[in-house]
């Protein structure tokens, strides 16, 4: 379970496991799947154990559920998932669920993290380009340099279309 993730959920408001996980799943869909209500716990006494979270004392319908909520420390380490544009670190599904997480807890505007993304996808393809143009024809490291291009083309289709399902939510706001 990426723990970022957990973190900016928590950023829309206090929540115990169960409603995290349920926020997940919708957001993730079939992805979801593998991820249980044990194991979000497990991310959740990880993130209290670091000082990320804090247990609230606040009564739920269910005594036996604690209720979470993000500390300053978990705020900043929120806000520096939100910048980070490393890429292919974050699979699709972690960039995904930091869209939904910018826009249900208001950390940032989707369109600019897609933005930003591709800032640097673009920038890492040129860099790629120009190692290609050097590579030796037919060899190995150009073969390793193709399969670079196309997934750095693909991820950027990929973010196009992030782009446009944004754009619509946010027009018809």
């Amino acid at each position: 379970m990426q723990q970022e993730v957990v973190l900016a959920m928590l950023a829309k408001e206090p929540s115990h496991g169960y409603e995290l996980r349920a926020r997940l799943a919708q957001a993730l869909g079939p992805v979801a799947e593998g991820i249980n209500e044990a194991q979000m716990y497990v991310t959740l006494s990880r993130l209290e154990k670091g000082g990320f979270v804090a247990r609230l004392d606040a009564p739920t319908q269910r005594s036996d559920r604690k209720v979470y909520c993000l500390t300053p420390a978990g705020q900043e380490r929120v806000a520096e998932w939100m910048s980070d544009v490393s890429w292919p670190r974050p699979d699709l599904a972690e960039f995904h669920m930091k869209l939904i997480a910018a826009a249900q807890g208001a950390l940032a505007d989707p369109i600019g993290l897609i933005d930003a993304q591709r800032r640097d996808l673009l920038r890492r393809l040129r860099e790629v380009g120009r190692a290609v143009m050097e590579a030796e024809r037919d060899s190995d490291a150009a073969l390793l340099l193709e399969g670079i291009v196309l997934r750095l083309q693909a991820d950027l289709r990929w973010l196009q279309a992030c782009e446009m399902t944004w754009t619509k939510r946010s027009t018809a706001k």
